[in-house]
């Protein structure tokens, strides 16, 4: 027998929408360089050599966001104990709404997330680096 599946992605989506902060490509863009705010790109490895990468960004798969942020997992990570303003992408926007929710509902603040994702961001005109060397595209990066 099939599985039943009582809420949909799209339900979750709408929750984690409305209990998060999604911001336009171009409002974020204005937070770039700023030192009290931490991008989080939630993108896998291969998303990021054929897509780039957003300059400056903390990579963190998607799979392991929960365990990266408690102190307590053996795989924390120490950026996200900061006491910064954490605004989480993904390609699309779905990925980081619900990471976005997930992180705040485990305590981290203040979260929000690049609505559109690093699709938007590109269209917007946001900058981009190169994937695996995070080197601005179009510089030499010797690697």
């Amino acid at each position: 027998m099939p599985q039943t599946i009582t809420k949909g992605y799209k339900a979750l989506l709408e929750e984690a929408n409305a209990a998060i902060e999604t911001l336009p490509p171009t409002e974020a863009m204005a937070l770039v360089g700023r030192e009290d705010v931490v991008f989080v790109d939630l993108r896998d490895p291969r998303e990021l050599e054929r897509e780039g990468r957003m300059p400056g960004a903390v990579h963190c798969p998607r799979g392991m966001l929960e365990f990266w942020i408690d102190p307590d997992s053996p795989y924390h990570k120490p950026v996200f104990a900061q006491d910064k303003r954490f605004v989480f992408f993904c390609a699309g926007g779905w990925r980081s709404a619900l990471a976005a929710k997930t992180a705040a509902e485990m305590g981290l603040s203040p979260v929000a997330h690049v609505g559109g994702g690093f699709k938007a961001w590109k269209e917007e005109g946001g900058p981009v680096a190169d994937g695996d060397r995070g080197a601005p595209r179009g510089s030499k990066s010797g690697a």
